[in-house]
């Protein structure tokens, strides 16, 4: 295979898995990682360091046209990235340490439970609470409202403090797996805070570059992120995170969950084979 044909397939590949993570929120490396270790072949460090240079492309296509229509909540993205990014810091720092077949493992599992809280939330219809806020919410002005065919819907904020604790764990994933850890976010957003799903989505879409962007300084350091691959994996995630963007607003999220929930259930059972055995 010529150089040419491996970046094209890269940035197909890539083009699909931003496309994805922006329409659930996950960020594109959860497909990104195990398609350039399982199908390319290419070194698990400089995958992840790839597929954070995509996470950032990711937030930077998307998170443009979540804001415009009024789907992101900025002051809640703000306010929770102050734990991701102490997490990613944290996460990066442990790649040099732990081995590969580890990480590998720990991914595996990470996109298992992706799957399996996508597929419980397979029905659930979005709709916000009725709860009144937090105090801290209040104070911090964090209740908003979000575009719907019925117009603006107004949500309430709860459970900040646990919330922005959840973030530091996904920001540590973030750092460790090369990853936008958005599961963990929307799971913090929409579960703990009681955001609506499109909301938790956006937001997460905002807030995985900034966390990314922490990690990547650490993996550039090391000399992991390989401008020749990073390229058109940057390429084809920003397309399609704009692709996605678009799509968003008209899709219905629980048929995107269930096509996402077999894709990564399957890649999460792969990666985990792949590091048990030691083939990486």
């Amino acid at each position: 295979m010529s150089e040419l044909e491996f970046s094209l397939l890269i940035f197909l590949g890539s083009l699909l898995a931003g496309g994805v993570g922006a329409l659930t929120g996950l960020g594109g490396g959860v497909i990104l990682v195990p398609l350039l270790v399982l199908g390319f072949k290419v070194d698990l460090h400089y995958a992840l360091g790839a597929s954070l240079i995509s996470v950032i492309a990711t937030s930077s296509g998307a998170a443009s046209a979540y804001v415009r229509e009024g789907y992101s909540n900025l002051r809640i993205g703000m306010f929770l990235e102050v734990a991701t990014t102490l997490g990613a810091l944290l996460g990066a720092h442990l790649v040099g340490i732990l081995p590969k077949s580890w990480v590998a493992t720990v991914f595996g599992v990470a996109l298992l439970y992706s799957a399996f809280q996508s597929f419980q939330d397979r029905y659930k219809d979005g709709q916000p609470s009725t709860v009144p806020s937090d105090p801290l919410a209040v104070r911090l002005r964090m209740e908003s409202t979000y575009p719907t065919p019925q117009g603006l819907q107004p949500y309430t904020v709860h459970r900040v403090l646990g919330g922005f604790s959840l973030m530091g764990v996904a920001g540590m994933l973030s750092g460790l797996l090369g990853i936008g850890s958005g599961a963990v976010k929307v799971l913090a957003m929409e579960r703990v805070m009681g955001l609506p799903y499109k909301v938790s989505t956006t937001t997460s879409n905002f807030m995985i570059g900034v966390t990314a962007a922490a990690s990547a300084g650490v993996y550039l350091s090391r000399g992991y992120i390989d401008p020749l691959l990073a390229m058109p994996v940057m390429l084809g995630v920003f397309l399609g995170s704009l692709l996605g963007a678009r799509i968003l607003s008209k899709a219905a999220p629980g048929r995107l969950r269930l096509l996402f929930v077999g894709v990564i259930a399957l890649l999460g059972v792969q990666m985990i084979y792949q590091g048990l055995r030691g083939g990486l």
